[in-house]
């Protein structure tokens, strides 16, 4: 009789299933965001010695002196040619295409880094270049402005600021780019070319309320074509005549 052969023992089936290799995922590299590119460094201001100003980053030639500095007089809108004239007539550093400057040219002047600073005929510091002649005046007649809608321009916060009525006083300071026509006696300033978006400095100003100028007694005379005028309500009327009478009852202390 042939003896069973001993069973092979059989481990029981394991209740855990196998466990498919871990497949390892990759994620596609996120393309970094393209920086801003830095505001190019300005180059300064070069005083020519003859009474002028060369900007070489615009190409503009400043007259060093505003018209406060040369005449100790402010200067209405309908007025302002007088001095234009003047300045032309005696070609100022033999120039003779002077004008005032637009909104674009003068925001220019404002000094956007906070280093540099210009004393105003009332002791007060201003964002100007100090390579301009101190003594002056913050605010300068721009091209923007017309019989219908009165504009200056205050370089102090450098801003734009519309008035009710022609009755404003005002400095200004004229400006010359090569290769412009010579200025007519008593010619209007040159309508306002827009400017390409690369062209645009790192700030502008915009259109903002500051303390309205004294009254001036009306004079005739003719200014650059119409602008549609902002409107204007009349409490703001009332405001800018409340602080225009108060400029002026100062003033007369």
């Amino acid at each position: 009789m042939t003896e069973a052969e001993p069973s092979e023992k059989v481990d029981p089936p394991s209740d855990k299933t196998a466990e498919p290799s871990a497949v390892k995922e990759t994620t596609p590299a996120k393309k970094p965001a393209p920086g801003k590119k830095p505001a190019p460094e300005l180059k300064p201001f070069v005083d020519n010695g003859d009474g002028t100003v060369t900007d070489p980053n615009t190409g503009l030639i400043w007259k060093k002196t505003d018209a406060w500095l040369d005449t100790h007089k402010f200067y209405t809108w309908q007025d302002h040619r007088t001095y234009v004239d003047q300045i032309n007539k005696e070609k100022h550093a033999g120039i003779d295409n002077w004008r005032i400057p637009n909104k674009q040219e003068a925001s220019t002047l404002v000094d956007k880094t906070g280093t540099k600073s210009c004393e105003d005929k009332n002791g007060t510091m201003f964002p100007l270049d100090p390579i301009f002649d101190a003594g002056c005046v913050t605010n300068t007649w721009i091209s923007e402005c017309s019989d219908d809608q009165i504009i200056r321009y205050d370089l102090k916060i450098g801003l734009d600021t519309p008035y009710p009525g022609n009755d404003v006083w005002s400095s200004m300071r004229l400006v010359s780019k090569p290769g412009e026509a010579s200025a007519a006696v008593g010619a209007k300033p040159a309508p306002v070319e827009p400017v390409a978006e690369g062209d645009k400095p790192a700030a502008q100003g915009s259109t903002a309320k500051t303390d309205a100028a004294p009254v001036a007694p009306k004079s005739s005379g003719s200014g650059p074509r119409a602008v549609s005028p902002a409107p204007v309500s009349e409490e703001l009327k009332a405001t800018f005549t409340a602080r225009a009478k108060a400029w002026a009852k100062e003033k007369k202390k």
